[in-house]
């Protein structure tokens, strides 16, 4: 799974050029958001295939920044602190965290600077809390 980095205009429709975009190439959204920053839209979506994403969303003439692999993580959602857990451990590692947001399946969704590290961690972490 990949995250895309997209600029959106701040303006109405801009959310739907972007997804009218996917749509026509057949392409899901699997996750995300979107924030207006300094009177720019800032976008992080989640998708399967992250260069057809981008070439779609290049074709209609929308920004894409970057895409990026992602760490898909479950929590239990019914313990608390396990997101404090879970980023301490990246922290503790060297793994600083970019953007973090949900999927559709209830996963977190982390984009962080050294993917493979931040795997590692990952997979520690799953192991751990099965």
């Amino acid at each position: 799974m990949y995250d895309l980095s997209i600029r959106l205009e701040n303006r109405p429709g801009a959310m739907a050029d972007m997804g009218e975009a996917l749509g026509k190439a057949g392409i899901s959204v699997e996750g995300g958001g979107v924030f207006v920053e300094n009177g720019v839209g800032v976008a992080h979506f989640l998708f399967e295939d992250g260069r057809a994403a981008t070439q779609a969303l290049r074709d209609a003439g929308i920004t894409v920044d970057s895409y990026k692999k992602v760490l898909l993580q479950r929590l239990k959602q019914d313990v608390p602190g396990q997101l404090g857990k879970l980023t301490r451990q990246m922290a503790d590692a060297g793994v600083n965290i970019e953007v973090m947001y949900s999927d559709h399946d209830h996963q977190l969704v982390l984009v962080v600077d050294k993917v493979e590290l931040g795997e590692k961690v990952s997979a520690a972490w799953k192991e751990a809390n099965n």
